[in-house]
């Protein structure tokens, strides 16, 4: 790693922080020994600096993406699941194909899903992993922290695992025999005491992650694991009302609304995320906010498996954490940030202008500036630093971990743009990544990892798939 990296003369700095601060008056940035210490016009060059010219180039934080599955990378656009909504998409795509997945196909889709997130600006990846189960041959925890390692991204493991199945098995085949509650919280254990870390700019960090905890585990044990996880010092994660099903099985299962269910069980807090939140009720989004409890926003898969849009900026202004998500490539497709990002911007937009009543009853025309560019951005990485618990991780600022991208705007789309910064949300597409650096370490370089051989991770790709289809 270079000890220290002089960036000069970007056209625009966005910090990822809020209001006037959402923008750096800066155009050059100096990194020495992994942190940020210097922002400001002209800084001098010393003795040792490496220096990155980013004439014409935007800068942002790099992304963090709260929530992922990433053995997923290997099931993009599977035709049995592709016009289904969640519960006969989990029966036609994850739950067919996960017992087909060992330790080399969940590498090779590991490895796949960070390339493609770096290579969109992501810096911060949040891992949602469910495929355990007894007497497994392999440590699937340790060999998605190693393929994380060898690429160089910061890294969260949100250990999934249930104690109950969901009885959405199509036959016997599909099958995975659950942990013991035993078994599950000393696995988690285990990970935690080797891989999570506190305190300033972590490298790597483990949450207790349960499925989905209203089916994945009985109400007795809601608690138990609740309290192991905060006893180990490692946050909570879960999926939470993405369909109105969930609505459905709680009011029928526990005579309440999921939201209550959670608070109830010591599921609420800002040491608790949750993937989803789509279908809320004005009760549910209080006890969230009040609670400071996260959200990983999944807009695009959301929309893919026709939940709906879920009121991300209503939580945030009721005090929730939002952060953003990209979800399993099985139900997106395109799983990187700068489509998430895009897309989240869009639909709350549209989201605000459907709710608008006709004159003269409304207000005819308003929306558009419901969901700003900065928001969208603190989202995806300061909200994401909080919503996992990264602590000097997210914005651009003196003495933040340096972690950030550098986006050269140089294709047709981002051409006309008065305001060059807001580019890689509101044009889309894929801007050419200039620099990608984690921790003063540049790990991208003109769209380039080194050390990866994009053709052969693309017919190793082609191949699995080929040979997955083969065994159904």
């Amino acid at each position: 790693m270079t000890n220290s990296i002089l960036i000069k003369n970007a056209n625009s700095i966005l910090t990822g922080m809020r209001g006037d601060d959402a923008r750096s008056k800066a155009t050059d940035l100096r990194i020495e020994q992994g942190v940020i210490t210097e922002m400001g016009r002209n800084l001098l060059q010393r003795p040792g600096d490496r220096v990155l010219d980013a004439s014409d180039c935007v800068i942002y934080p790099g992304w963090i993406n709260t929530h992922h599955h990433l053995f997923q990378s290997l099931l993009k656009g599977v035709p049995a699941g592709i016009n289904q909504t969640l519960s006969p998409w989990l029966q036609s795509v994850p739950f067919i194909y996960r017992r087909y997945f060992n330790e080399e196909r969940l590498r090779l889709a590991a490895r796949i899903g960070i390339i493609e997130l770096m290579l969109s600006g992501c810096t911060t990846i949040a891992d949602h992993h469910y495929i355990y189960y007894p007497g497994m041959s392999y440590d699937a925890s340790a060999a998605l922290f190693d393929e994380a390692e060898a690429l160089g991204v910061r890294f969260m493991l949100l250990r999934g695992g249930a104690t109950t199945t969901r009885k959405l098995e199509a036959n016997d085949l599909n099958y995975v025999e659950p942990e013991t509650l035993d078994g599950m919280i000393s696995e988690v254990e285990r990970t935690a005491s080797r891989f999570h870390q506190s305190g300033l700019r972590p490298q790597t960090r483990v949450a207790m992650a349960p499925t989905t905890v209203t089916v994945s585990l009985q109400r007795p044990e809601l608690k138990l694991v609740a309290r192991a996880a905060r006893e180990m010092g490692i946050p909570l994660h879960t999926h939470m009302s993405e369909t109105v099903s969930y609505m459905e099985h709680c009011r029928e299962a526990f005579g309440c609304l999921p939201i209550e269910y959670l608070a109830e069980n010591e599921w609420v807090g800002p040491d608790v995320s949750l993937a989803h939140l789509v279908h809320l009720t004005d009760v549910e989004r209080n006890i969230l906010g009040t609670t400071g409890t996260g959200m990983a926003h999944c807009p695009q898969s959301n929309a893919r498996l026709a939940d709906g849009i879920a009121p991300a900026p209503a939580l945030e202004r009721l005090g929730a954490a939002v952060s953003i998500g990209v979800d399993g490539a099985a139900s997106n497709e395109a799983a990187d940030m700068i489509s998430e990002v895009h897309f989240c911007w869009l639909v709350h937009r549209a989201h605000a202008g459907a709710a608008t009543l006709p004159r003269p009853q409304g207000e005819g025309e308003s929306g558009a500036d419901s969901t700003t560019v900065e928001q969208v951005i603190h989202w995806a990485t300061a909200g994401g630093a909080r919503t996992l618990g990264f602590d000097g991780v997210g914005t651009l600022a003196i003495g933040q971990a340096a972690d950030l991208a550098i986006y050269d705007l140089d294709s047709p789309r981002y051409f006309g743009l008065h305001d060059m910064a807001i580019g890689p949300v509101v044009s889309g597409g894929r801007p050419s990544l200039k620099w990608l650096i984690i921790g003063g370490r540049i790990v991208v370089e003109d769209n380039a990892i080194p050390g990866v051989d994009m053709a052969a991770l693309r017919a190793q790709a082609r191949t699995d798939v080929m040979r997955m289809v083969g065994d159904i």
